[in-house]
């Protein structure tokens, strides 16, 4: 399929979705296909629930009447085409776009830099988690004439992924947040993660971008130096210093400071930043502070957790007056570290002085198993319930901290 053909029949259309569940009328439906589902076995729902067209790598089994057929694109891979449409639009769009990579604060930068540049532009940036690479190109074709800037988020499992995203989203502006230890299964380790991440840097040395760079961060500094060439805006996280937000934990003054950096580059005003900064209220179970009626304050940052997101939420509890309590979920894809990775972290909270500890999950409780800490360990998330429903916590402090897939979230009722 000729792109340009794919993209006429794109601007036909009122929006793109992958999901014919919630397929609207007018819209561009992708089939896409996975481990546990085939989207061309929908497509033809798809259209007549209203969707323009639908492009699949399949061709329907039986015959359809003519006016469904000549709305059917058929391509080699349903995934190719719609990372190439989406990158396609990009080029024609023309707008300056920052790409935001990082093991931890992406998602809080992203926020924050968005805020801060839609002082100035007419700006679309990545909704939610959408930053893979099937989110990444939806992100992009979102984006329509009346956008003047782009943010894009940009996750990443293993090397070569933060590459094809950049293919794709083709960024003129970039950020690496930090190099944490996330996903060291699927990166291989700490210099998989630098190799991983760096590739945005690569991307942007490659074809003339920017580069926004914490000072104070050695690996980032020592990154910049290896890639002869790139142009780089250095900033220091002290420029964050005076800005009041609603994030929990001193730790986010790093994504604050990327935010400030990025919003003086483009000549937004100081109180417009600030004022952008101050807005955001944070969400999605990310560096969020709540009151309960049994007085307990929550910290709940359980959407996504890693060794080194994990140090510094420690760090920050450990800052808190009165009684404190950990609830610590298991850190998912982290292959042979994991039992390393896990000791460490348990032994770092347990270190903290006057707090109480409950595990959520097999590798946290094999840890306290080995290191003899006392805590209270639960199979998964329902059993968690179960214990902290019949303890009644009351006025204390709590963090909830955890990889996704152990649903801390559901806890939060219960406190």
């Amino acid at each position: 399929m000729d792109i340009n053909t794919l993209y006429s029949a794109f601007e036909q259309c009122n929006g793109v979705t992958t999901d014919s569940r919630t397929v609207g009328r007018g819209e561009l439906f992708v089939a896409l296909k996975g481990a546990n589902f085939n989207g061309n076995l929908f497509a033809v729902k798809a259209l007549e629930m209203g969707a323009a067209y639908a492009v699949v790598d399949e061709r329907p089994s039986t015959d359809l009447p003519a006016e469904l057929t000549e709305r059917i694109i058929v391509v080699e891979d349903s995934l190719l085409a719609l990372q190439a449409l989406a990158a396609e639009h990009r080029r024609r769009l023309q707008i300056p776009i920052l790409g935001i990579v990082g093991s931890n604060g992406k998602t809080t930068t992203k926020e924050l830099t968005s805020r801060v540049l839609a002082q100035k532009f007419n700006l679309y940036a990545t909704q939610g988690n959408l930053n893979n690479h099937i989110g990444v190109p939806l992100t992009l074709l979102a984006m329509d004439s009346s956008v003047e800037f782009g943010v894009v988020e940009m996750g990443a499992s293993a090397q070569g992924e933060i590459a094809t995203l950049c293919s794709i989203c083709q960024p003129n502006y970039g950020i690496i947040t930090n190099i944490g230890n996330a996903h060291l299964e699927g990166f291989g380790g700490k210099e998989g993660i630098i190799k991983g991440k760096g590739e945005l840097y690569d991307y942007l040395n490659a074809n003339g971008g920017r580069a926004f760079v914490a000072q104070e961060d050695q690996t980032l500094q020592q990154m910049v130096t290896d890639r002869v060439g790139l142009t780089v805006e250095p900033y220091s996280y002290t420029i964050a210093e005076g800005y009041k937000s609603n994030l929990s934990g001193d730790y986010n003054s790093r994504n604050i400071a990327a935010a400030v950096a990025i919003g003086r580059y483009f000549d937004i005003a100081q109180p417009s930043i600030a004022a952008a900064i101050e807005s955001y209220i944070p969400q999605n179970n990310r560096s969020q502070e709540q009151s309960t009626t049994h007085g307990n304050r929550l910290i709940i940052d359980c959407y996504n957790a890693n060794p080194s997101s994990m140090e510094v939420a420690l760090a920050n509890i450990a800052t808190k007056e009165g009684a404190k309590l950990l609830i610590l979920g298991d850190m998912l894809e982290l292959g042979q570290w994991s039992e390393a990775e896990h000791c460490r972290i348990l032994k770092i909270a347990a270190d903290i002085v006057g707090v109480d500890i409950v595990l959520v999950g097999k590798n946290f409780r094999k840890a306290a198993h080995s290191l003899a800490i006392d805590a209270i360990c639960c199979k998964d998330s329902t059993e968690a319930i179960d214990y902290l429903t019949q303890s009644h916590i009351s006025n204390t402090t709590i963090l909830l901290k955890g990889s996704r897939g152990i649903a801390l979230e559901k806890l939060i009722d219960c406190l």
